[in-house]
């Protein structure tokens, strides 16, 4: 079996990172109002509520981070689509291989040197 040529992996691959980068930007946007400071008004909410409120606002911030972080991979893989290096391991030079690339386009190493 051959290995892709670099217009092969960027035809397959681009549009499914750009797709993925659409969505997280989308849901960004969705959750921007969930992120926002939690106004502690304690004459009309109880105690309870405000925890809930405070809880609410962390886990959304905290998804925002994992979202900015997978943001990140994926203007890497974009970029080296870009510069033709996109499926080939960082550390080995091997092709990465179209199963792990299937599952994480994001992937930098092949299965052997990232473990």
């Amino acid at each position: 079996m051959t290995d892709p040529t670099d217009a092969e992996l960027a035809a397959r691959y681009r549009p499914l990172l750009e797709q993925e980068r659409t969505d997280l930007l989308a849901a960004s946007d969705d959750t921007a109002e969930a992120r926002k400071p939690v106004t502690l008004d304690q004459t009309s909410v109880g105690r309870l509520s405000r925890q809930d409120a405070l809880q609410g606002q962390a886990m959304a911030a905290a998804m925002e981070t994992r979202r900015n972080g997978r943001l990140t991979a994926i203007a890497a893989a974009l970029a080296r689509i870009d510069e033709g290096a996109f499926g080939w391991c960082e550390d080995c030079g091997d092709f990465i291989g179209s199963k792990r690339l299937d599952v994480d386009p994001c992937a930098m190493r092949c299965v052997a040197c990232a473990s």
